[in-house]
């Protein structure tokens, strides 16, 4: 039988890549986005887009039942910290109601789809460093709405697994990046060498803290990772998804300027600098990869490299 999905967030970073590689597999898929005129999307046999606003409860119900997905992967939502400070009742409007809203509606549905909701490693919040690398046991205790939100939709999705037998799947994501990414330090890096490869900014790259330590999923390996969650995760259970090894911001930085040929002054900037920063963020995946087999494939280079040809054909 095919497999039909619903992508929501269709029109965002992780959602565009989700939908291409479940096109590239043979799948039906409806990619879901919010706004009228947001995005431009490709026209290809077995694919088709729609507006859906997910705090409007009846058209989910309508997109629903017009698709009739065997499979929904759940990437809608405001997806910043930063704005979730600026405006926290937006964002939970976006991601608690409109998940509650998806959730009510495939509990009405006669054969409920596998959920796979896009959940986020801010649920932790501050991690001691004896809890490095992360487990899915940690204590959920986030620091900003943003991850509030994400706490909420996990415990959601967890709840209408066990009320309704809804078989969802929830997978934390941890910092991932690729072709497309903005608001992001290898994005933000890459971007300012592009610029001034083609003489549009001089040759001085503005930067903030350089001493963090982040382990950079590649958003090809991300997407195969809520595939294989999807097929073969098990309901209710939460997954970490994160690259198996970390770099300093510094090491990043340094090798995206090697791979760019570009040499550049590194100017700290005052306005860059974050109040805090984690010190390191890095999950463990041992119960991913024992599920599922999963394990990423990109290394940081190939990353890097695909996000600076991305980037030529943007600037």
């Amino acid at each position: 039988m095919t497999k039909t999905a619903l992508v929501t967030g269709a029109e965002g970073f992780i959602g565009s890549h989700m939908v291409k590689f479940l096109h590239a597999r043979g799948w039906n898929v409806v990619g879901s986005y919010r706004a009228e005129g947001t995005a431009s999307f490709p026209r290809l046999p077995n694919l088709r887009f729609t507006q859906c606003d997910l705090r409007n409860g009846q058209r989910i119900t309508q997109v629903l039942a017009q698709c009739q997905p065997t499979h929904i992967f759940h990437f809608g939502a405001q997806s910043l910290p930063t704005a979730s400070w600026a405006d926290p009742v937006e964002t939970f409007e976006s991601n608690i109601m409109g998940s509650l809203y998806l959730f009510e509606a495939v509990r009405h549905l006669k054969r409920p789809p596998v959920v796979v909701s896009a959940c986020s490693s801010a649920e932790y919040g501050y991690v001691p460093a004896s809890a490095i690398p992360v487990v899915e046991e940690q204590p959920l205790r986030p620091l900003h709405p943003y991850g509030i939100s994400k706490v909420c939709l996990d415990l959601l999705a967890r709840e209408y697994f066990l009320d309704y037998k809804i078989p969802a799947v929830i997978v934390r994501l941890f910092n991932t990046t690729g072709p497309g990414k903005t608001s992001d330090a290898p994005s933000d890096f890459v971007r300012q060498l592009i610029r001034m490869k083609k003489g549009l900014q001089p040759p001085v790259i503005e930067v903030g803290n350089l001493k963090p330590r982040r382990a950079f999923l590649d958003v090809n390996d991300a997407v195969r990772g809520f595939y294989l969650a999807a097929m073969k995760g098990k309901p209710g259970e939460a997954y970490n998804l994160c690259a198996t090894r970390t770099y300093r911001i510094k090491e990043v930085l340094h090798a995206a300027i090697r791979l760019s040929g570009v040499e550049a002054e590194i100017r700290p900037v005052s306005r860059l600098m974050r109040p805090s920063d984690e010190r390191i963020i890095f999950g463990s995946t041992r119960k991913i990869r024992k599920a599922t087999g999963w394990r990423p494939l990109n290394s940081l280079e190939q990353t890097l490299g695909s996000m600076l040809k991305y980037w030529n054909g943007v600037v």
